[in-house]
């Protein structure tokens, strides 16, 4: 269990007595309505349906903050169903790659669509609840599945609640993350930059239950659901690293934190981090907790 997230749909002040929807599409309506917010993922399309022998209908499709594919499936209570239903459409997805890239080039334009990030599709499935075995089965599959628990508290907040969060890959020993991470350190980057880069992965990797890394080609996300932080390219004295932290709630240190608020760059977060040495490193761990409690 990774921790509950209350989001806020309207005024009012949430009930304390948490309670599930009335029906399965009230869930799946409000989500798509805020999956940004909640999911971090851009919505592109409800009741989607899919051209195969046996049929179905994805009841959302997205793409995420990092390019990846999301297929997102409802369910009111708890149902042994929803894993594998999910999966069905993970393997229509990987077959019909034609037919999700131009949906995205209808909804997001050309540029989106040359840019999916097919290595790391994603199945999210949201739920009244799972069970352990759910919990356990997800971990049997080398796919990338997100089961969240919903409740509904009043009429205006709904929680959700991370139960369990796979990767699509084994989790990497320490050498081996270190080797992959020491790819953006390849461009001519001395020894003391590629250890850097491997403590802020190492650092952020173990930050809590459920973190994975998606590699992009100009940088690497960590998340929990939603990213939470971006390591940049390393420049030739500074790593970049990007936090979904709130700039306004931080002292900002020249040389060290900036807002970067609307302002262009690759990765997610509007809270800069320049880190040069470990020192930097030992500085940043309360940002990353932070930026990692809000994703």
């Amino acid at each position: 269990m990774i921790g509950l997230k209350l989001f806020t749909t309207a005024g009012g002040v949430a009930e304390v007595l948490p309670c599930l929807a009335e029906v399965e599409a009230d869930v799946q309506d409000l989500i798509e309505a805020h999956m940004e917010k909640m999911l971090g993922v851009t919505f592109l399309a409800s009741e989607y349906v899919i051209d195969c022998v046996d049929g179905g209908r994805i009841d959302s499709l997205g793409l995420d903050e990092n390019g990846a594919p999301v297929i997102v499936e409802y369910k009111r209570g708890t149902d042994a169903g929803v894993i594998n239903q999910g999966l069905y459409y993970m393997a229509w997805l990987g077959a019909h790659k034609d037919a999700f890239r131009s949906l995205v080039r209808d909804r997001l334009g050309a540029t989106a669509a040359s840019q999916i990030l097919w290595s790391a599709p994603r199945l999210i499935c949201v739920a009244g609840d799972f069970t352990r075995y759910d919990a356990h089965a997800v971990r049997e599959h080398r796919r990338s599945i997100d089961l969240v628990r919903y409740r509904y508290y009043g009429s205006d907040h709904i929680g959700l609640e991370t139960v369990a969060s796979v990767t699509g890959q084994p989790v990497a020993s320490r050498r081996v993350r270190r080797r992959a991470v020491g790819r953006l350190a390849a461009q001519g980057q001395d020894g003391a930059m590629a250890e850097l880069i491997a403590a802020v992965d190492e650092a952020l990797i173990g930050l809590g239950e459920g973190v994975t890394r998606v590699q992009r080609k100009q940088y690497a996300a960590y998340q929990r659901l939603r990213n939470f932080a971006c390591v940049c390219l390393p420049q030739q004295t500074k790593l970049l690293v990007y936090l979904k932290a709130n700039p306004k709630e931080v002292d900002l240190v020249a040389g060290f934190t900036r807002d970067v608020t609307g302002l262009g760059h690759h990765g997610t977060g509007d809270l800069e981090l320049q880190l040069r040495t470990e020192r930097d490193l030992e500085r940043a761990q309360d940002l990353f907790r932070l930026s990692y409690a809000e994703a």
